[in-house]
C-alpha cells in the first residue's frame, strides 16, 4: 500500500522596516492558519526580570536601565541603543544569541508537529542572517513618510527619535533588493489583507 508522504514545514521569513505593516501581516497569517514565531515575543521573554540577557544588559549599561521592581526599563534602553550605533551593537550581541535560540527551539517544535507553514516574524531577519533559515521571504514595505506617520501617531515618539530608530535599520531599498516577495502597504487594511491571503494561498499549494 502507497503511504501519503506529508508535505515538509515551508518556513517562511517576515519582516518590514519601522511602521510598515509588518505585524498587520502577521497576525493575518496566523488567522489563515500558519505557526508564527515571533521574534519580538522572545525578546521580551529573554529580557525579564532575572533572566540571564537582562543581567546582561545591566551589566553592560548600568541599572539606570532597570525600573524599580527589576524589570527592564525598555524606553530608556531603546533611547540608549538606538542614538549610539556601537550601543545598539552591543545590545544586539547580547540579545540576539538568546532569541535565536528560543526561535530555533519553536521552528523545531512546529517541524515535528507537521504544521504546514511556519512563519519566523524577525524584524531583523537580513540584517541577522535568518532569511538562510527560510525558504522564502517576504518584506512589507510602505513609502517612508508613511512610516513615519504611522510611528508617531502609534507610539507618541517625536518626530527626531521615530527617524533616529528609521534610520538605525537597513534601509527599505536594501530588504528589497533581498527579499523574495515585497508587499506593497501603502493602501487600506482590506487591500493588505487580499495581496496577503493571495500569496498564502500559492505558498501552501507548494509541493
Amino acid at each position: 500500500m502507497i503511504q501519503n508522504k506529508a508535505k515538509p514545514t515551508i518556513v517562511l521569513g517576515l519582516t518590514g522596516s519601522m511602521a510598515a505593516g509588518k505585524s498587520t501581516v502577521s497576525r493575518r497569517l496566523r488567522a489563515l492558519g500558519a505557526t508564527v514565531i515571533d521574534a519580538d515575543e522572545a525578546a521580551r521573554q529573554a529580557v525579564e526580570p532575572e533572566t540571564p540577557g537582562l543581567r546582561e544588559l545591566a551589566r553592560a549599561f548600568g541599572p539606570g536601565i532597570l525600573l524599580s521592581d527589576g524589570g527592564l526599563d525598555r524606553r530608556k534602553m531603546a533611547a540608549l541603543a538606538f542614538q549610539d550605533p556601537a550601543a545598539l551593537q552591543t545590545m544586539n550581541g547580547i540579545l540576539h544569541p538568546l532569541i535565536r535560540q528560543m526561535v530555533s527551539v519553536r521552528l523545531e517544535g512546529a517541524k515535528s508537529r507537521g504544521e504546514r507553514v511556519a512563519v519566523l516574524d524577525v524584524p531583523l531577519l537580513f540584517e541577522s542572517g535568518w532569511q538562510r533559515y527560510c525558504d522564502k521571504t517576504w518584506l512589507v514595505a510602505a513609502p517612508e513618510a508613511l512610516r513615519l506617520e504611522r510611528a508617531m501617531a502609534r507610539s507618541g515618539m517625536g518626530r527626531e527619535e521615530a527617524l533616529a530608530r528609521m534610520a538605525a535599520q537597513m534601509p527599505e531599498a536594501e530588504k528589497i533588493a533581498l527579499a523574495d516577495v515585497v508587499i506593497q502597504n501603502d493602501g487600506t487594511l482590506e487591500a493588505l489583507y487580499e495581496k496577503v491571503d493571495a500569496l498564502y494561498q500559492n505558498l501552501e499549494a507548494r509541493d
